[in-house]
């Protein structure tokens, strides 16, 4: 009975072993028809290889590695950049491998514009292979266009504080000048109505007559103005009594 039972377990786990080492078969071929398919620059059908190579073994670095250098030839950078974050890590591998991965990983950011974590990553591979030149130059380039892109920000920053201080101190010599215009108005009036007073408060303006002169000057022209009825009174009574004004 146990002799059955051990020959029953032999059995299984040759069984066992001969579906994975299929799968690993089928894994590593399709992986090769991928890599013919880049080789000849269609990227797109060997994106579909190597994707048809991760499902028969979903943890096959080679399969993912050659993915995201097919999706990054195909534009598709986000994807190849969260295939290169899954074996960034791998600690399976060796360090010039992972110096690899996160070199190509910078390569996906900088293709994004996402600068800052492409430095990151060639920092990393450099880490990795301090040796890679590709790395040094990929880190000293990116990191010269992060310094100018802050530089060109503050520049921005700069020219746009002096606009709007400019701009306020305009608007607050508008506002003086308003102002100012406003209280002149205001004064207008009561510096007219201030002369009117002074000059019924009694200092009289430069030729003005006194008070005696003009009672005089009522009275005169008054006993003109009571000659000048008496007169059209004669007329009318010779008008009326004639009948005829020749």
């Amino acid at each position: 009975m146990r002799a059955i039972v051990k020959y029953l377990v032999i059995i299984v786990m040759l069984f066992i072993c001969g579906e994975v080492a299929a799968q690993q078969m089928r894994e590593r071929g399709l992986v090769r028809r991928g890599n013919r398919e880049f080789r000849r620059e269609k990227f797109e059908k060997s994106v579909d290889s190597y994707q048809e190579a991760l499902k028969h073994d979903p943890n096959s670095f080679e399969a993912k590695y050659d993915l995201a250098s097919a999706l990054y030839r195909t534009e598709r950078y986000d994807k190849a950049e969260k295939t290169l974050l899954g074996i960034v890590n791998d600690s399976t591998r060796t360090e010039l491998e992972r110096g690899e991965v996160a070199y190509n990983l910078g390569n996906t950011q900088f293709a994004q514009q996402k600068y800052k974590e492409a430095l990151s990553s060639y920092r990393r591979a450099m880490r990795c292979n301090p040796n890679d030149e590709d790395a040094k130059f990929n880190y000293a380039f990116t990191k010269r266009l992060i310094q100018q892109q802050e530089q060109q920000q503050q520049q921005n920053q700069d020219q746009n504080q002096d606009q709007n201080q400019n701009q306020n101190k305009d608007n607050q010599d508008k506002q003086n000048d308003q102002n100012s215009q406003d209280q002149q108005d205001k004064q207008q009036p009561q510096n007219q109505e201030g002369k009117e007073e002074q000059q019924e408060g009694g200092q009289r303006p430069e030729g003005a007559m006194t008070p005696e002169q003009q009672e005089a000057l009522l009275q005169a022209i008054q006993a003109e103005e009571d000659k000048t009825q008496d007169k059209l009174k004669e007329k009318a009574a010779v008008l009326i009594k004639g009948g005829k004004n020749w």
